[in-house]
């Protein structure tokens, strides 16, 4: 079984929506379904240090701490950054699939409403 956009998708509404309990739980039915592949851990490593960094909130120096939100130019630069490390044949697979992650994130974030909250039908 591969990651499906659907999941990540709803994954990354939870963390938006600090509704951590329930993102837990979807990410420890995945790590028990989804195929041990090196891009598969990647991609969930990074699933759950976006989990990790939403739930703590306060340390400067995590990436998610730092970004404005609300600054598209700003997201549309990280997720190009990511979409290179991600599509990058240099990389190892377990790389490829931690970029991927968060390239979908940045994607995910771009179609956020000002409000911070998402709208499934907005996102492709």
């Amino acid at each position: 079984m591969s990651i499906s956009p659907t999941f990540a998708t709803r994954f990354f509404q939870l963390i938006t929506e600090r509704r951590f309990a329930e993102a837990e739980r979807m990410l420890e039915r995945l790590r028990e379904k989804v195929e041990k592949t090196e891009w598969n851990e990647g991609y969930l490593q990074a699933l759950n240090g976006m989990l990790l960094a939403k739930k703590t909130n306060n340390d400067r120096y995590v990436f998610l701490s730092n970004v404005d939100f609300g600054n598209r130019k700003e997201l549309q630069k990280y997720q190009q950054e990511f979409l290179e490390h991600a599509e990058n044949r240099f990389h190892a697979d377990y790389d490829r699939g931690f970029f991927s992650a968060w390239a979908e994130y940045t994607r995910v974030l771009l179609k956020i409403r000002p409000k911070g909250q998402l709208k499934l039908t907005e996102i492709k």
